[in-house]
C-alpha cells in the first residue's frame, strides 16, 4: 500500500512538472520581447516571430566554456572558440570534452578571419554519437580532461548541423556592408531566392534581444549582403547576426557582427600586407602545401604580386610551407576557411575583402598554371608577362582563358621535379574557362562560378587568346585519389555520389570508389606538350631548384610590389 501511494505521488509530482514547463515554454513563445513595441518596429507582421529555438538555444555561447560548434560529415566537429588571449597563436595540444566525459584530440586550424575566434577541428567519439549532440569543451591542458566530466554535462548548446540551414560567416567590407555566409538558403544552381524575401537580423544572445531587421540588398549562392546595424547600436557587447526568410523561422547561426578593421592580417605571418598590388592570386587549398612553392615562385616570377590562400581544414605542413615562403620575400597570407563545399562562397569573400589591396585577381586551384606559349623564348621570366594581360580598355572586367588539361604522362607517383616539369602530356581539346578579374567590376552580388564572375553593368568580359591555363588535373593516382574525400565546390556532386554521370565535372571512365582504373598512367594523353617544362627548366632550374627557385624577383615594372 505504501508503495502505490509513494507511485502515485512520483507521477503527480511528474505530470505537475511536465505542466509547468509547457507553461513556461508557451511563455517564451508568446512573449519573445520584453519590450512588444520594440518587436513591431521590427519585424513586419508578415514575417514570422523571431524563434527562440532557432537561434538561442543553438547560439548562445555557454558559460565559462566559450565555444560554438557544428557537426560536419563523418563525425568531424568544428569547434570555435573566443579565447581571452585571440590575439595569440592557437595552442596546438587542445582537446575536446564531449557530453559524458568522451574526449578526443582538437587539431588548431587558426582564426576565423574576421572575428580572430579560435576554430579546433576534432572527431566526434563513437559512444558520443548516440546521445544528444551538445557542443564539446575545449580544453587546453591535458591534465584538466579528467575533470570536465561536470563541465561537459549540460551545460553546452546543442550543437549546429552543416546538413542543415546554417549561417556560418560574416564579414564588414567596402561602405560598412555585411556580407553573410548562409548554407541552405540557395539551394540549386543559378536558382536564387529575391533579396525582398530576406531580411538580416542582429541580436544578442538570443531573438528575444533583437536590436536590428533589415532587408538585404542582394542574395546570391551563399552569399547575401547586408546593411549594418544602426550607427547607435553599441558595439561593447557581442552582436550576432543571422538571416530569416519569408515565412521561415531565423536560420542558426554562428556568424558575429564586428566593427570595420583591417581584413588583410595573415594567421600565418603575423603580418599585415601594405599598398595595393597590381595582380593578385586567390586559391583554397586542403592538404596541397608540397605544391605551393613551386605555383608562388612561378606565378611570382611572371607578374602576380600577392597571393591569397584560403585553409579549408588543411592538416599538412601549410604553415611551415608560407613561413619559408615569407620568409623568402614572397607575399603570401593564409584565412581559415574550415567550411565544407563552400568554395564559391570562400572566392567571393576573396574579391570582396581584397578589393582594396588588389588590383586585379586571378582565381585558380594551386594546380593551375597560367602560360602563354610567347613565353619560351626569353632567357629570363619578367612580371610584365602577366601584367601586359591586364593592359586593356577600362570597360574590360574579366580576361577569361582557356584551359588545357594534363593527364598522369607515365608517373606512378608525385614527380620530384614538380608538376609543371613533371606532367607533360595533356589533352587535345581545350575546355573550361578560368578568369584574370578586375575587382572593381564584380558585380555587387558576388555570384561566381568558380572559374569566372558577374560583371557590373557598363563592364565586359573578354577572352585572351595570348593565355593559357595549364591544368595539371589528373596527376599519379596516389595524388588524384586524394579527391574522393569531397569536392570543393557547393554545386558539384562528390565523386562518390551517383548522381549527375554525364557531368563534365566527372573525370571519362573514373567510378565512384577510389579505385586506380586499369590504365592510370598512360591516359588522357593525347598531346606532348613540353612547353612549360622547358621553360620552367630553363628559369628556375631542375625542379626549381637554382637561386630563381628559391627567392622572388627584383623587379622594375611600375606598379610593381618589388623593389629594386
Amino acid at each position: 500500500m505504501q508503495s502505490r501511494r509513494r507511485h502515485a505521488a512520483a507521477a503527480a509530482l511528474s505530470v505537475t512538472a511536465l505542466l509547468v514547463f509547457i507553461c513556461v515554454q508557451a511563455g517564451l513563445v508568446a512573449f519573445p520581447l520584453r519590450d512588444t513595441r520594440s518587436r513591431s518596429l521590427l519585424v513586419p507582421p508578415r514575417w514570422l516571430p523571431l524563434g527562440l529555438r532557432a537561434v538561442r538555444a543553438e547560439t548562445a555561447t555557454p558559460a565559462g566554456a566559450g565555444t560554438e560548434a557544428v557537426l560536419l560529415p563523418g563525425w568531424e566537429v568544428i569547434t570555435l572558440v573566443r579565447r581571452p588571449d585571440a590575439a595569440s597563436a592557437p595552442v596546438q595540444n587542445a582537446t575536446c570534452v564531449f557530453r559524458g566525459g568522451a574526449s578526443s584530440p582538437a587539431r588548431a586550424l587558426g582564426p576565423l578571419p574576421a572575428t580572430g575566434r579560435h576554430a579546433y577541428s576534432c572527431i566526434m567519439p563513437e559512444p558520443t554519437r548516440t546521445q544528444q549532440h551538445d557542443a564539446p569543451l575545449v580544453l587546453f591542458s591535458a591534465s584538466t580532461v579528467g575533470n570536465a566530466d561536470d563541465g561537459a554535462s549540460g551545460r553546452s548548446p546543442e550543437m549546429l548541423k552543416w546538413s542543415d540551414r546554417i549561417v556560418y560567416e560574416s564579414v564588414v567590407i567596402d561602405g560598412g556592408d555585411v556580407l553573410v555566409f548562409a548554407k541552405g538558403v540557395n539551394r540549386r544552381k543559378k536558382v536564387n531566392r529575391p533579396a525582398a524575401d530576406i531580411r538580416c537580423l542582429y541580436y544578442r544572445g538570443d531573438a528575444g534581444n533583437a536590436v536590428a531587421s533589415l532587408p538585404a540588398t542582394t542574395s546570391a549562392q551563399q552569399v547575401f549582403r547586408c546593411p549594418p546595424p544602426p550607427a547607435t547600436t553599441p558595439v561593447d557587447r557581442e552582436l550576432r547576426v543571422t538571416l530569416a526568410v519569408v515565412g521561415e523561422e531565423p536560420i542558426p547561426s554562428l556568424a558575429t557582427y564586428d566593427p570595420p578593421r583591417r581584413p588583410d592580417s595573415s594567421p600565418a605571418t603575423g603580418s599585415t600586407p601594405s599598398g595595393k598590388r597590381l595582380i593578385c592570386a586567390c586559391t583554397m587549398v586542403r592538404d596541397v602545401a608540397k605544391f605551393l612553392r613551386e605555383w608562388v615562385v612561378y606565378h611570382a616570377a611572371v607578374g602576380v604580386d600577392r597571393f591569397y590562400v584560403y585553409d579549408n581544414g588543411t592538416e599538412d605542413d601549410l604553415v611551415d610551407q608560407v613561413r619559408h615562403l615569407t620568409s623568402d620575400g614572397f607575399e603570401v597570407f593564409t584565412m581559415t576557411w574550415p567550411w565544407p563545399k563552400t568554395l564559391e562562397a570562400a572566392l567571393s569573400h576573396g574579391a570582396a575583402v581584397h578589393r582594396d589591396s588588389c588590383e586585379w585577381m586571378v582565381f585558380i586551384d594551386v594546380d593551375e598554371f597560367l602560360f602563354s606559349p610567347h613565353w619560351v623564348h626569353p632567357e629570363n621570366p619578367t612580371k610584365s608577362m602577366l601584367h601586359s594581360i591586364t593592359t586593356v580598355e577600362k570597360d574590360i572586367g574579366q580576361v577569361s582563358m582557356w584551359c588545357a588539361d594534363f593527364g598522369p604522362s607515365g608517373q606512378t607517383v608525385h614527380p620530384k621535379e614538380g608538376v609543371t616539369q613533371g606532367y607533360t602530356c595533356r589533352r587535345q581539346v581545350m575546355e573550361r574557362r578560368k578568369s584574370l578579374v578586375r575587382l572593381d567590376a564584380v558585380d555587387r552580388s558576388l555570384t561566381n562560378s568558380v572559374h569566372y564572375f558577374m560583371l557590373q553593368p557598363g563592364f565586359r568580359s573578354k577572352w585572351s587568346t595570348r593565355i593559357r591555363v595549364n591544368h595539371y588535373k589528373y596527376q599519379a593516382w596516389d595524388e588524384f585519389k586524394v579527391k574522393f574525400r569531397r569536392r570543393a565546390s557547393t554545386y558539384t556532386v562528390d565523386w562518390t555520389d551517383k548522381k549527375n554521370l554525364r557531368s563534365n565535372d566527372r573525370t571519362p571512365g573514373l567510378g565512384f570508389e577510389a579505385v586506380e582504373p586499369a590504365g592510370w598512367p598512360h591516359r588522357f594523353c593525347e598531346v606532348n606538350d613540353t612547353l612549360l617544362r622547358d621553360v620552367t627548366r630553363r628559369w628556375f632550374g631542375l625542379g626549381f631548384g637554382n637561386k630563381l627557385g628559391r627567392r622572388r624577383i627584383i623587379g622594375t615594372t611600375p606598379g610593381s610590389s618589388y623593389n629594386v
